[in-house]
């Protein structure tokens, strides 16, 4: 899917696979560390809504690439609203609208059923962790905060080699992550601001022409 492709690369974990290599059944779970992540998949669950603030950063120190964007997102459900390097992403559980500011274009698209697919719904509740072999590195303490720091493996090849994921360990959520990829990139998410079970309306999950005035619309349904 276009959207979370361009919106999202790190997030989706570049899911193809390379049919060249064998899967990576050999590598084993740590206990202690799957025993963390489900806690806070657990916790995640318990979520009616989620509203975050968010930093990413893509760096490749050998093609001299240094970005980084803000951006935030709403959750409700199946629900998202997503903003960030001037794109708006809005998804309703059947379609997604996106808005690319550069191009003042609203592409819609349809979303077909596919369980390897990621979304900022299976990110920030944790269920796409259960895709990845994990392993405790550390405990680390940044800002009076104790983080557990666990790195994860891909249980099939992908075009990255590591995620690495810091959890606060009181309130067991996930606040920063980042994805190893096998070109030199590393692109890194950092969550600012976590909220929870706020009221949200349906009405931040409907796709509104008059909100983005001039913008050519591309129906790819």
């Amino acid at each position: 899917m276009l959207t979370l492709l361009v919106i999202l690369p790190a997030l989706l974990f570049a899911q193809g696979t390379n049919p060249r290599t064998k899967p990576l059944q050999e590598q084993v779970s740590d206990p202690k560390a799957k025993a963390i992540l489900d806690e806070v998949i657990k916790k995640s669950k318990t979520y009616e809504t989620i509203k975050a603030d968010f930093s990413y950063k893509l760096d490749n120190k050998k093609n001299k690439v240094n970005d980084s964007y803000t951006g935030n997102v709403i959750i409700k459900g199946e629900k998202y609203r997503l903003n960030v390097a001037g794109q708006t992403v809005i998804f309703n559980n059947n379609t997604t609208w996106t808005f690319i500011k550069s191009a003042n274009e609203v592409q819609i698209n349809s979303v077909e059923e596919n369980e390897d697919a990621v979304t900022p719904t299976k990110i920030f509740d944790g269920t796409y962790l259960n895709n990845f072999n994990p392993k405790l590195i550390n405990e680390i303490t940044r800002e009076g905060k104790t983080l557990v720091v666990i790195d994860l493996t891909p249980r099939k090849t992908k075009s990255y080699f590591k995620v690495r994921v810091e959890i606060d360990k009181v309130n067991k959520q996930i606040v920063t992550f980042a994805v190893y990829d096998k070109n030199g990139s590393t692109y890194s998410y950092s969550i600012s601001k976590f909220q929870t079970n706020i009221k949200v309306a349906d009405s931040e999950f409907v796709f509104k022409a008059a909100d983005f005035p001039g913008a050519e619309i591309n129906d790819m349904r």
